[in-house]
């Protein structure tokens, strides 16, 4: 990790990977981004609900456009969520938000759900996107399973992504998912895995109500790991043979020598939902790939990077490195050209 050096100076009032995941979510008050909601219709008969922030009237000329990724479970009011849109507007840039199928503000028509590996729903936004703003440079971040999405629709696309993306940045990404599955489910981290459990069962039983052909709620219940729940319900629903078989085929590492969009990564490796021998293997694949920007710094947690020297104000430098990123990335000249 020496080779890969990082600006982040974490607080010292926030000490260790637990304090740097939970302060955003227990401590820290913003005020909410004022947004508008759109409903994109899909193919399939289902829709993508977007959070829109309009580019001040008198902003920069040519200013990006990024459409940010959020994580498992996470809505608009998550703290990175809100954190990521004050700093594009504080810098008088556009942004959307894309809520993940099923974490909108109502239920989804369709049987499926939204998983790690779910790249469609993200080439279709920003495929909409690019054609209405031709000519505007236009940026993604994700922040964990927003940002594996991110990496491997990158990876997928290599080259071809370019014509759409300029730059990207991902944030507290779970690069390997069957590590990462597996680490939650030990110590204290098992708290955060109970968190999302409680969350993903709730809207399993709702969509059981409408779909009887899924798991009945006494099996969906008895669900006890984030691993039972992709065996249980992820895996089947999406077309895949188990969570083994989810976990190998939507793991980001193994699309990240194929990005061609410069890319920043950032992770620390005290990150709770994820072993360090795993940025280890992702720093070693950067290295083969001139295209990544590896941040890790050694504190941080799971999308903290709290930072400052007086608790009563406090930094953020995640929201501030990923600004700076795209910023210094995409050129005036970095525009969106997509064939219909």
């Amino acid at each position: 990790m020496s080779n890969f050096p990082t600006h982040y100076k974490p607080a010292w009032w926030v000490p260790g990977g637990h304090a740097q995941t939970l302060w955003g979510k227990v401590v820290r008050r913003q005020q909410p981004v004022p947004t508008r909601i759109e409903r994109w219709e899909t193919p399939d008969d289902d829709f993508l609900e977007v959070h829109r922030l309009d580019a001040p009237a008198n902003g920069p000329a040519n200013a990006p456009h990024v459409l940010l990724l959020h994580g498992l479970e996470g809505t608009v009011q998550s703290h990175y969520a809100q954190g990521l849109l004050g700093e594009m507007r504080r810098r008088g840039w556009s942004a959307d938000l894309l809520i993940w199928r099923s974490c909108g503000s109502e239920p989804n028509r369709a049987r499926r759900f939204y998983h790690s590996g779910e790249t469609e729903d993200l080439a279709l936004a920003l495929r909409r996107i690019a054609l209405e703003r031709p000519g505007v440079p236009l940026a993604v971040a994700g922040v964990s399973l927003g940002g594996n999405v991110l990496l491997k629709y990158l990876g997928e696309l290599g080259e071809a992504a370019r014509e759409v993306v300029g730059a990207a940045a991902a944030v507290s990404v779970p690069f390997d998912l069957g590590r990462g599955s597996d680490h939650i489910n030990h110590g204290f981290a098992r708290v955060y895995q109970k968190y999302f459990l409680d969350s993903l069962k709730h809207k399993a039983i709702e969509k059981q109500s409408r779909y009887p052909d899924l798991p009945d709620p006494k099996r969906i219940n008895a669900i006890a790991s984030l691993r039972d729940f992709d065996d249980t319900i992820t895996a089947p629903i999406h077309g895949f043979r188990d969570a083994i078989d989810y976990y190998e085929r939507s793991s980001s590492i193994h699309y990240l020598l194929n990005i061609a969009v410069d890319t920043l990564l950032l992770n620390a490796v005290d990150d709770p939902f994820l072993p360090p021998t795993v940025l280890n293997d992702v720093a070693n694949i950067a290295l083969n790939n001139p295209h990544l920007t590896v941040d890790f710094p050694l504190r941080g947690g799971h999308a903290g990077f709290v930072g400052g020297s007086n608790p009563f104000h406090p930094t953020y430098y995640l929201e501030r490195r990923v600004g700076d990123f795209l910023a210094r990335t995409l050129t005036p000249t970095t525009g969106t050209t997509v064939n219909p």
